[in-house]
């Protein structure tokens, strides 16, 4: 049984939604963002999604765009983040660990190479999130032979054929973008988001995690009420490392203060 599986499956028993906690690999710097991760999995994160630092990421909103920049600025690339990764895996070994990767990072140190090497860090699952379900299957065959879960996106403008197929090539769980554009913090939950969360249910038990603007309790309370398996919460969490990026100890005492409060509105 896959460690998605089982996470799912455990909290489920205890009648909670999974908690999907994003952050950039090496924003603000590698021992900052290193530090803020162990954090966010002693916070409640039930889940892990790291964003590798990217120079031009057409799917994220100003905030994870410039935490991307800070953490290039940094010097972070691949091979540190699968370095710190390797650090996290020596901190906690049981929590699943999704990278979001745009596929020029993947094709420039070879596909299959790439997926080898992120699973012999600890990596669970790989979202690459610009390349659609119809160019995916050289990353499908290296997932497959690599023993590493794939995770595809369902937007709100995502057919019900097209949902069926992004389904059955899913094995980790389906990302469900509650709104168009990209990524961002918002105030207010779409009620199309909910319906959008039905409409995907009637067509696969995948587990279902909703992201893209999910900052708030009321809105991870929300989208578990509707169906959902968990919900993603990456701006929100990008948002205040940027606020308090030259006070460390000011970023990890909100980011635990804050996870812990979205955590508890999984609780059923």
């Amino acid at each position: 049984m896959s460690l998605y599986k089982k996470t799912f499956n455990g909290l489920k028993k205890k009648k909670q939604g999974a908690l999907v906690a994003f952050t950039v690999i090496g924003d603000p710097n590698y021992n900052t963002s290193l530090q803020i991760i162990r954090k966010m999995i002693d916070s409640g994160a039930d889940i892990l999604e790291l964003g590798l630092p990217f120079s031009d990421p057409i799917a994220d909103g100003k905030t994870i765009q410039a935490a991307d920049m800070r953490a290039l600025k940094a010097g972070i690339n691949t091979d540190k983040c699968f370095q710190l990764i390797k650090h996290i895996r020596k901190y906690n070994n049981k929590i699943p660990v999704g990278l979001l990767v745009y596929g020029n990072l993947i094709y420039q140190r070879g596909i299959n190479k790439f997926y080898s090497d992120a699973k012999k860090v600890g990596v669970n699952s790989i979202l690459v999130a610009d390349v659609p379900i119809e160019e995916s299957g050289d990353y499908i065959k290296a997932a497959k032979s690599n023993k590493v879960d794939t995770v595809f996106i369902v937007s709100p403008l995502t057919s019900n054929e097209r949902i069926k197929e992004i389904a059955g090539k899913t094995t980790g769980f389906v990302y469900v973008v509650s709104r168009l554009g990209v990524t961002g913090a918002k105030a207010t939950l779409q009620d199309s988001t909910l319906k959008l969360i039905k409409r995907i249910r009637k067509y696969t038990k995948k587990p279902l995690c909703v992201g893209f603007g999910i900052s708030k309790p009321e809105h991870v309370r929300s989208v578990i009420k509707a169906g959902a398996d968990g919900a993603i919460v990456g701006s929100a969490v990008v948002d205040l490392i940027e606020k308090n990026a030259n006070n460390r100890a000011k970023i990890l005492k909100k980011i635990g203060f804050y996870l812990e409060s979205m955590k508890k509105a999984t609780e059923n």
